[in-house]
């Protein structure tokens, strides 16, 4: 067995490139994981810097010089951040803590419209069973709503360290997009000499990553956007706060469309009841994601990731479960990188 085991290893790995790539990645995997805490502000500088790449690009062409670019960029940024920190913020705060107050009260209606389910139904449906399951799902949701006030008095006192991140990041992103080119030639430097399979690996997810950041910033907004409208018509309650849950349920691949749909029907039931209201709110929320899926997304995301959706789920739960939130927004470019180490991989050295 172990004679099989070394074959193995020595057809694999005994080409310098592929030995670079497993090393690169391995370190890399390594300082990510036990330093993300430390590491989040440079993770959060570089996420955003990928995100404003297209348009300092774009002022470049145009001959604006690429510094005063990043300056003009970068203002426009921190603007349009600090307004929606001023004006949205605090509103999503103030529905978040009003709704965990009154999901005891919507899961009273809901219990107590479900209880006329057993009377057309006896044979099929329990009542007790329907009774415990709302007291669990009531208890659950007091714990959270104490345990969001809880937070919301403790955050209080990071709040210092909220500002020295918020200082630093802008700076770091300032000279992560001035500097690009000299901090690619420095990495270069520092990185294995024999790199083939890691720079093509490198050069494939450097695009994969920039589209994929840009495109799901613009779903978040785009999906936002298009359902806070159909329930700020209807007159839902907590409208700002479901709408800004169903942008940012894209986040997790399919399992997000899910959970952001609960608190949305909840909120419908609770608010209208099974009539005509509710219908046109289940068909706005319905047309409106049918949309999304056919037309947003192809859009958005013009480079076909072609991974299976089980293999999205998996990466989801595995990267998630290391990194938590990172871990989900990187889930689909994880996985792609995976794909693309394994298509970059040298084919003769598994034919030898």
């Amino acid at each position: 067995m172990l004679k099989i085991f070394m074959d193995w290893y020595r057809r694999q790995f005994s080409d310098p490139n592929v030995a670079s790539l497993v090393i690169v990645i391995v370190s890399l995997f390594i300082i990510i994981y036990f330093f993300n805490q430390i590491l989040l502000p440079v993770i959060v500088a570089v996420v955003l810097s990928y995100l404003l790449d297209t348009p300092v690009k774009y002022l470049s062409k145009k001959g604006l010089p690429r510094t005063l670019s990043v300056i003009v960029v970068l203002l426009i940024f921190i603007s349009i951040v600090l307004l929606g920190v001023m004006i949205l913020l605090p509103l999503i705060w103030q529905q978040s803590i009003s709704l965990v107050r009154n999901i005891p009260a919507m899961l009273t209606f809901l219990n107590q419209l479900l209880t006329t389910l057993p009377e057309k139904f006896p044979e099929l449906i329990d009542v007790g069973l329907f009774d415990s399951l709302i007291q669990s799902i009531k208890d659950k949701v007091v714990q959270t709503g104490n345990s969001l006030l809880q937070f919301s008095i403790v955050s209080i006192f990071s709040l210092v360290s909220v500002i020295v991140n918020a200082v630093l990041v802008p700076i770091m992103m300032f000279f992560l997009l001035k500097d690009k080119e000299k901090i690619w030639d420095y990495c270069s430097e520092i990185l294995p000499k024999n790199r083939v399979v890691l720079d093509k690996v490198a050069s494939e997810m450097d695009k994969q990553i920039g589209n994929y950041i840009v495109g799901s910033v613009l779903h978040i907004m785009i999906l936002f956007i298009f359902m806070y409208i159909p329930f700020w018509f209807l007159g839902l309650d907590y409208a700002l706060l479901l709408a800004f849950i169903v942008g940012v349920s894209v986040i997790i691949p399919y399992i997000g469309i899910i959970i952001s749909t609960i608190p949305v029907i909840l909120v419908g039931l609770f608010q209208w009841g099974l009539n005509t209201e509710f219908a046109i709110l289940i068909a706005a929320y319905v047309i409106v994601q049918m949309l999304d899926g056919n037309v947003t997304v192809p859009l958005l995301y013009s480079e076909k990731l072609n991974l299976h959706p089980i293999v999205i789920i998996i990466a989801v739960l595995i990267f998630g479960g290391l990194w938590g939130f990172w871990g989900i927004f990187f889930a689909i470019p994880l996985a792609t990188l995976v794909k693309a180490i394994i298509h970059a991989w040298p084919k003769n050295q598994q034919q030898n």
